[in-house]
């Protein structure tokens, strides 16, 4: 915060994996998720004085990040279809089979952004409600709204498929 490029370094350092893999699941190439994680470093450099409490740099990072990604693909508009060999790449953040992966990200795909964010942040980054909340800047009972909403879209979709055991962790 006080300008020190070496402390910023570290900072980044310990986040780089957990940032990059959310710019991918956004970004569904590697290309894009490293230009959004690079853009989202720069944003966060510049603008590091106006962090007010240095506890909360992962949440406020995290949020760079999102919106960046989110900007990212309000320009581009460009759909892409995952490939098998595209969910290997980041297959090991999740534990379910490459095909239920597949299943489960289509189905995120269709959610509307707001329950995908909230879903993202809260299964995938495995925050808080309340850390959500300051993410977004939304109140707690929206966001356990949108997290409740968008299980049961996800639900919906999948059933049949393998995360229709509604006891799954991650649904």
């Amino acid at each position: 915060m006080r300008g020190d490029p070496d402390a910023f370094q570290s900072l980044i350092h310990a986040e780089k994996e957990k940032l990059y893999r959310m710019a991918y699941v956004y970004m569904k190439n590697e290309t894009d998720a490293l230009e959004v994680f690079q853009e989202t470093v720069y944003k966060a450099f510049k603008s590091i004085s106006l962090l007010q409490d240095s506890r909360y740099f992962s949440t406020w990072l995290t949020r760079i990040l999102i919106n960046t990604a989110i900007a990212h693909l309000k320009k581009n508009r460009k759909v892409t279809a995952m490939s098998p060999e595209v969910l290997e790449h980041i297959g090991d953040s999740y534990q379910f089979q490459l095909e239920d992966q597949l299943d489960l990200l289509q189905a995120m795909e269709t959610l509307e952004e707001k329950y995908r964010t909230v879903l993202l942040l809260r299964y995938y980054k495995d925050y808080s409600v309340k850390q959500i909340s300051e993410i977004l800047d939304y109140p707690e009972g929206t966001v356990k709204t949108n997290i409740h909403r968008g299980l049961a879209i996800l639900r919906k979709k999948l059933k049949g498929a393998a995360c229709d055991d509604s006891r799954n962790s991650y649904l």
